[in-house]
């Protein structure tokens, strides 16, 4: 004879009417949704769910937060709260992992581990059946394709990403490709859309809360900056739908950045400005100094430009062979000191500022979207003497997956201030531009 068991959960309406029925449907999701939504509760069932009708012989499925011992606090519990009433669980308190019965016989039952992403040497080597990727924006994005994925391709198994944004990063581009792929399930849902909290409590969270944490914790709005991020999204997006005309960039000085390639997936970068137009970056894949060299100089010929600032970092040949060539083009260092010392840690930093001072007196961006994303990718904060501190470009390429190799080439543009093509005062505040 049979025993019904009955889990202690009962699902939110959207999660009963919509969500879950979804998760079951479809192999990959992401779910972007507000704080309080419920995201951990329904995932952990869900995933209990899924375990106990797995048919494949001893299945693993995980729970996977930033760090494991958030994991713990945020999962742990509701885990071990919803299987409680399952005769014959196990937990194991030091893995952190409940093992359930077998619905089928002669089958070892499913495990369900909560993990942590800061250590991924113990999700490696392992084959799961279905994972959860929780508050995924703080997540590694070479966990997923360099471990996690590949763990799920031989039981063909599935993954849900959820989490509340966080600027446009990793949790953002695969929000992104959920939606643009029919055969991934996407959802989000921001305080106005669930209805789960009430309004009047709504508004006094608004009065404690800055506005682009409204935006993002509220309202799931992926254009929120988050708090220390030198250049706002609202402000590259802006400066994106800007139109310089030809007559407000006459006369101004033409300068070309060059970031030179350090090793791996990085790409080496020419970015051209001439006043408050910024062209169109030029990326190469593979390129060596020589052959680099060779596309600097053409691109000088073409567009004869009154500065050329290379980074000093990687770009030694390239500068030397451009040299060579009886080129004058100007090593930057971006490690080295400002020129303004009192206010910038080192050059980089203040590079970055002016950029940005740049873009809020009315510069205009090309139409790009891997420039767009980096210029939004730098934190920031303060030496020990007070000085505007950039976070490091290998920190970056940590945290987001990738280098920002073509906003620093646009940084280089503004290594020095560099005179016009004929003595005028170069137009900021007044400047004409159109919006559409």
């Amino acid at each position: 004879m049979k025993t019904r068991i009955e889990i202690p959960y009962a699902p939110r309406p959207l999660w009963k009417s919509e969500i879950h029925p979804a998760l079951e449907r479809h192999r990959f999701a992401v779910i972007v949704a507000h704080r309080r939504f419920g995201k951990t509760v329904g995932v952990i069932n869900h995933v209990l769910k899924m375990a106990l009708l797995c048919e494949r012989p001893s299945p693993q499925f995980a729970y996977i937060a930033p760090y494991r011992v958030q994991a713990k606090q945020i999962a742990w519990n509701y885990l071990k709260y919803y299987t409680s009433v399952i005769p014959g669980r196990e937990v194991n308190e030091s893995e952190l992992f409940v093992e359930l019965p077998s619905l089928h016989e002669g089958r070892v039952g499913a495990r369900i581990y909560v993990k942590g992403a800061d250590n991924p040497d113990s999700l490696r080597g392992s084959y799961w059946d279905g994972v959860i990727l929780d508050e995924y924006a703080q997540i590694k994005p070479e966990l997923w394709g360099e471990i996690i994925r590949p763990a799920l391709s031989d039981r063909e198994g599935w993954a849900v990403f959820i989490g509340t944004p966080k600027g446009q990063n990793a949790f953002y581009e695969v929000y992104e490709r959920g939606r643009a792929d029919p055969d991934w399930y996407t959802c989000r849902y921001t305080v106005a859309d669930s209805g789960l909290l009430p309004q009047a409590e709504v508004d006094e969270m608004k009065k404690d809360m800055a506005e682009d944490a409204v935006r993002q914790e509220l309202y799931c709005d992926f254009t929120a900056s988050a708090f220390n991020v030198l250049i706002s999204i609202d402000l590259v997006s802006e400066a994106t739908r800007r139109r310089i005309l030809a007559e407000d960039i006459r006369g101004a000085p033409t300068v070309l950045g060059v970031d030179v390639a350090r090793y791996g997936t990085d790409k080496s970068c020419i970015v051209r400005r001439q006043g408050l137009c910024m062209f169109a970056p030029l990326l190469f894949s593979g390129a060596d100094n020589m052959k680099l060299a060779d596309i600097v100089a053409r691109e000088i010929d073409t567009h004869a430009p009154e500065a050329v600032f290379i980074d000093a970092g990687r770009g030694e040949g390239v500068i030397d062979r451009l040299r060579q060539l009886g080129f004058q083009v100007i090593e930057v260092p971006f490690g080295a000191a400002a020129i303004k010392k009192d206010k910038y840690a080192n050059r980089r930093a203040e590079m970055w500022d002016s950029m940005r001072d740049w873009l809020q007196r009315g510069g205009g961006l090309p139409e790009d979207d891997r420039l767009a994303e980096e210029l939004v990718m730098p934190e920031y904060g303060y030496d020990s003497r007070g000085r505007i501190l950039l976070e490091a470009k290998e920190k970056m390429k940590e945290r987001c997956g990738r280098s920002p190799d073509v906003a620093d080439a646009a940084a280089l543009t503004f290594a020095a201030p560099v005179a016009g093509k004929y003595s005028r005062q170069p137009m900021l505040a007044n400047t004409r531009y159109e919006i559409f």
